[in-house]
């Protein structure tokens, strides 16, 4: 007999009018649950979607599918493995059946005992069933909450009051059309602060919920119901087992439900494998596997004349599984073919929007990326993977639980507490090892790294574990505060590649039979999973069996960060990071590179966070372009990237001259206080390299703009006719000192604890101007000494305290005030690194100038006065250097208002024409009275930049 499992996805509506295009929509949005095949059934309010994954019986069990009646429609995700028993029952009682697929008995089931049939269920599923006659949707998830149901309301304006979107992944409600994406931002905050997430209904998306494991919803013309239909959960909580008494037969049942558990998930007419971390949760599946292969077990029959094991290995790394794998295998008597995959962190940072994108909300972690990429290479081989997800949240794998156990122990019984403790020391040793080089190396908390605002409107929001006991702590974790997040990630990293996931821990029976086992079967003489240590001590080697360090599918987070700073620097120095709300960007940075210089209390499972709310709120909640029409030179200027850019291109393929081209809200003209009127004309060029000439990008560009000046009079655009007595040539410092190799990334700056220490105690100004980074602090240091900086530290402190500023920069001088930190606005590498200021602009001047009037027509060169280095952005100018015979006031005064753009608009040369002699009403801007100050002090070596932005003056 063929039978009819099958994971697939589900997807549909409730409350709209019929609508063929949006169950289209939906489906399309996780076709990767289910490429074999695609059902719809409309109904009425009801519309039902169905992607199908085959895994026997692949010609049956088509869905959606009806009673023959028409009263019931069932569109089902899953697989329920007693479905044989439940069908003979169903038979018994004069039930007939069309097909041999386990969706017929489910469907069958709700007809005959409706919500009642969900308990009865052993299996993983997701479950959508459409009851005609009543007028009644009702979804179920499986008691485990192994197989996933979202949901959302749909608001009036996009459907009724009571309308209703459903889906097994997030995808397809965002796909609906009908639902506006926008981030819950109290989940994002606890998933921030707390680390926690998937522990409820609420999801990363404002107004789309998750079923709970259990949970039931019914939706008719009365709304929405739900409820819990399994009494799983609280059967486990209630159980009250001796605290002693596991035995030989403890031991043997649990092997003996295990063995089953596993033998009712092999079934499948595809191959089927095993994922196999080197722990003894996945080690005793394997060994499980090659027992009822050796056996010659008939529902070992999918595994083939061979098991196929799949292992994520990082050669060379601390958390390395190999030599456990290596163990695992050698255990097994008959074939195995254990397959490697080596990631790397290159790959994983390549694959990173495609995983973020998978698991469409925050993961704690790195970590499930080894099970993605497991998952990835096991869809080559099989089509059904087996793994040991539950084994820890029932046995108590994790130290917190045995923390618990033991605070439990001491309180009802001190003597076998204490020996407990003795016998778990070495556990709780690497924890509190742990804890106090925390506190000893000191620093941010996480707290610090958020911005204020954001802090006040959670502030209410606190997190705490629940379970005093050992017992109670096992069913918060099975239900709430860890298995729901691991199951999720299983989901979507398994069908993401079109693989079944199987978890034979999780079967309802085999978790009822530990929780009535008495304690010790759990925790004994400081070893946890007692029972499974025992029913696998003469199958598994002891390397495995007596194993401590638990390390499970992880990823060598710690270095994979390190060897990629440059990328995690480009998404915390960017715009729209800078743009976030919920985050105090200077902090995040500080502490970043606090921690990797080897300090500070964060670990990098904090900046992941961070991270991974980047990369969701760009990939779901950042609008989209509507189109990809930009023009390729504006595409690769915006684009934050590594890649060095093209060379400059020859003067005669300079772009033409953009007269007015003004940065967005500045005049073209300026008003002096004298009355004297002074035109800025900005000049566009390609970005500038640490190896361009800068005297050939400056003469190249200054020759081809010479056009709008005419004869002493402004030629060409708004304003034409306009006479001028004088004009300059003013150029910014961060090309002079790009080209100068003066500019550095700032994961290049080998920061020390004094520049770390004196960067908290300046104030830190808009834009990353200023010394208050370590990495523009550490510049300053090299630039003119840490003694010299001291001083000007100092003076500063007593100059505040007589109200006078500025004295930190008197005393420092020109070079640190020039120094300028990243700006996330900045086209790249400008928004990912610190520069220096030019060295001896005075002299950069004279060259320049000297090299430009080689290249004037003599009426210009008459009126020619020089040129002008110049430190300039919204808050003023300085002038840095100069061969002008103009006064330096009056010369920031022409740029008071900088014209010059300071991003993309890659502006960093200006042809300023002074004392305009008539000014005319067809000039461009609207000419305004200055009485701006001059530039107030900037805030925000190493190898340095390869390139640079010539993006402001």
């Amino acid at each position: 007999m063929r039978e009819g499992l099958h994971v697939c996805g589900i997807a549909g509506y409730f409350g709209l009018e019929a609508d063929l295009g949006l169950l289209e929509r939906m489906g399309a949005a996780q076709r990767h649950r289910g490429p074999d095949d695609q059902g719809t059934h409309v109904d009425g309010p009801v519309g039902l979607a169905h992607q199908r994954l085959s895994i026997i019986d692949r010609e049956g069990g088509r869905q959606p599918m009806a009673t023959v009646d028409g009263r019931f429609v069932l569109a089902y995700n899953g697989e329920v493995y007693n479905y044989r028993a439940l069908r003979e029952e169903l038979e018994a009682d004069s039930r007939t059946f069309l097909t041999q697929s386990d969706t017929e008995v489910v469907l069958q089931a709700y007809a005959a005992w409706g919500p009642q049939a969900f308990e009865r269920f052993n299996g993983m599923f997701a479950i959508a069933v459409w009851d005609r006659d009543e007028q009644t949707l009702t979804l179920a998830r499986d008691q485990f909450g192994i197989k996933p149901v979202h949901l959302s309301r749909i608001s009036e304006e996009h459907g009724g009051p009571d309308a209703w979107l459903f889906s097994s992944e997030i995808k397809p409600i965002l796909a609906s059309g009908r639902h506006e994406p926008a981030p819950d931002e109290r989940a994002i905050y606890r998933y921030l602060r707390h680390r926690v997430h998937d522990d409820g209904v609420q999801t990363f998306f404002a107004g789309i919920e998750r079923l709970l494991p259990g949970e039931m919803a019914t939706m008719s013309s009365r709304g929405l119901e739900r409820r819990l239909y399994s009494t799983l959960q609280q059967d486990l909580s209630a159980a009250r087992p001796p605290a002693t008494g596991a035995g030989p037969e403890t031991v043997a049942a649990f092997r003996d439900g295990l063995a089953e558990s596993i033998s009712l998930r092999l079934r499948s007419d595809v191959p089927v494998g095993t994922s196999l971390s080197g722990g003894l949760d996945s080690s005793a599946i394997a060994v499980g596997i090659d027992r009822l292969l050796t056996e010659d077990d008939a529902s070992a029959k999918a595994v083939g004349h061979r098991q196929q094991t799949f292992s994520a290995v990082f050669t060379g790394y601390r958390n390395d599984e190999e030599r456990w794998v290596d163990d695992a295998v050698a255990a097994c008597s008959g074939p195995v073919e254990s397959h490697r995959i080596r990631p790397t962190s290159t790959e994983m940072f390549a694959d990173l929007i495609d995983f973020v994108r998978t698991q469409e909300e925050p993961v704690v972690s790195t970590g499930p990326y080894a099970q993605y990429r497991t998952m990835q290479e096991a869809s080559r081989h099989v089509t059904v993977m087996l793994d040991g997800q539950g084994a820890d949240e029932m046995l108590a794998g994790y130290v917190p639980q045995t923390v618990s156990h033991l605070r439990d122990l001491m309180a009802h019984d001190r003597r076998a507490g204490i020996r407990e403790v003795v016998a778990s020391r070495d556990v709780l040793s690497t924890v509190v090892r742990a804890r106090l080089r925390t506190r000893l190396r000191g620093g941010r908390s996480f707290g610090e790294l958020l911005s204020p605002d954001f802090k006040a409107a959670h502030v209410d929001d606190t997190y705490a574990v629940g379970g005093a006991t050992l017992r109670q702590r096992l069913v918060h974790d099975l239900f709430v505060a860890s298995l729901p997040a691991l199951l999720r990630y299983e989901d979507r990293n398994s069908m993401r590649f079109s693989v079944e996931g199987r978890v034979p821990f999780l079967d309802p029976q085999l978790v009822r039979a530990v929780f009535a086992m008495p304690d010790d079967a759990i925790i004994r003489d400081g070893w946890n999973k007692a029972v499974l240590r025992d029913a696998e001590q003469d199958i598994l080697p002891a390397s495995i069996t007596r194993r401590r360090n638990k390390i499970g599918f992880t990823t060598p987070q710690n270095e994979w960060f390190r060897e990629q700073r440059e990328f995690i620097y480009q998404v915390l120095l960017s715009e729209s990071f800078a743009s976030r709300p919920y985050f105090n960007r200077v902090e995040v940075l500080n502490a970043f590179e606090q921690w990797l210089s080897g300090a500070g209390s964060l670990d990098s499972m904090a900046f992941w966070r961070i991270l991974n709310v980047e990369l969701w709120l760009r990939e779901f909640i950042d609008p989209k372009p509507v189109s990809e029409t930009a023009e390729p030179a504006d595409s690769a200027e915006s684009a934050e990237s590594l890649e060095p850019p093209q060379p400059l291109e020859p003067p005669a393929r300079v772009a033409a001259p953009t007269v007015g081209a003004t940065n967005q809200g500045k005049a073209l003209d300026l008003v002096l206080p004298d009355g004297s009127v002074v035109r800025r004309h900005p000049v566009r060029t390609p970005l500038v390299t640490e190896s361009d000439d800068l005297t050939s990008v400056v003469v190249d560009h200054v020759r081809a703009h010479l056009g709008v000046l005419g004869k002493g009079q402004v030629d060409s655009g708004p304003g034409a006719g306009v006479g001028f007595r004088r004009w300059y040539v003013f150029v910014s410092e961060k090309v002079v000192a790009t080209t100068q190799r003066r500019s550095f990334y700032v994961w290049d700056i080998p920061v020390t604890r004094a520049a770390r220490l004196l960067s908290r105690h300046v104030t830190r100004t808009p834009a990353g101007i200023g010394l208050g980074s370590p990495f523009t602090m550490q510049l300053a240091i090299d630039e003119v000494g840490l003694p010299r900086v001291l001083v000007a530290a100092a003076a500063g402190a007593v100059g505040r305290l007589f109200g006078r500023r500025g004295l930190f920069y008197t005393v420092a001088g020109g070079e640190v005030r020039a120094i300028d930190g990243p700006t996330e606005y900045s086209v790249p590498p400008a928004n990912m690194s610190a520069k220096l200021g030019p060295k001896d602009p005075a002299a950069v001047a004279a060259t320049l100038s000297a090299a430009i009037r080689q290249v004037l027509p003599e009426d210009l060169a008459a009126t020619f006065c020089g040129t002008v280095v110049v430190d300039a952005n919204d808050l003023g100018c300085n002038v840095l250097g100069t061969d002008a015979p103009t006064s330096v006031p009056r010369l920031e005064r022409m740029f008071a208002d900088n014209p010059l753009g300071q991003g993309t608009q890659q502006t960093p040369i200006a042809l300023v024409l002074d004392d305009l002699r008539s000014v005319s009403d067809r000039r461009a801007g609207e000419v305004r009275r200055d009485g701006m100050p001059a530039k107030p002090p900037s805030p925000t070596r190493r190898p340095r930049v390869g390139h640079a932005t010539k993006g402001s003056a």
